[in-house]
């Protein structure tokens, strides 16, 4: 099992699962929503997701018609963002996480605006 929040820990959620293995994507619309070099998330089945507290600070802003980042209204922090056309599938921010193992990055999205002082192994 999975469980993670958010920074002021009004959003608190748990996965009923495993996270089987994480991504680093570096496109712009990525660095710009996480703020940083990356957004590090996993696709996860949205089915075993649920969120413990919290629900009503969530806000869903679509970047696209296609695509939802949801946060906490409170502090700002990413929890997931979906996809209309993949309705089963969350992808989880993975620096909420607070309890349970991430396996390191085996994939890298969007390489073209990767940071030359990133190396991963």
């Amino acid at each position: 099992m999975i469980e993670g929040q958010c920074l002021c820990g009004t959003v608190s959620y748990r996965y009923h699962g495993e996270i089987e293995k994480s991504i680093l994507c570096y496109c712009q619309h990525c660095q710009k929503a996480q703020g940083g070099f990356a957004g590090w998330n996993s696709p996860l089945q949205k089915s075993l997701f649920e969120i413990v507290r919290g629900v009503k600070v969530l806000k869903e802003y679509f970047h696209s018609p296609n695509k939802a980042r949801v946060f906490c209204q409170e502090c700002g922090s990413p929890i997931f963002s979906y996809r209309v056309d993949l309705p089963d599938i969350i992808r989880l921010r993975l620096g909420t996480v607070t309890v349970g193992q991430i396996p390191p990055p085996t994939e890298e999205a969007y390489k073209q605006y990767k940071p030359e002082f990133i190396q991963i192994k």
